[in-house]
């Protein structure tokens, strides 16, 4: 996976998934957390930006684990 996500990385990846999957982000500042994906993408200086839209809660120890995040 490339350090920098471009939309093709992104759109690749996602292709084969159940379009009604709902679709968070997961950050891990200090704890992980899953946080809503806003409907919005914005293209600015060359970059496209998908913000977030709040914190659900934290993330599933599943996910975490998937992830490497201790």
């Amino acid at each position: 996976m490339p350090q920098y996500l471009t939309v093709g990385h992104l759109l690749h990846q996602l292709q084969d998934l159940d379009p009604t999957l709902p679709v968070r982000l997961a950050v891990n500042p200090d704890f992980s957390f899953a946080h809503f994906v806003g409907a919005e993408v914005v293209v600015r200086d060359g970059k496209a930006y998908i913000a977030d839209d709040g914190q659900e809660g934290y993330l599933p120890v599943g996910a975490r684990d998937a992830l490497s995040w201790v």
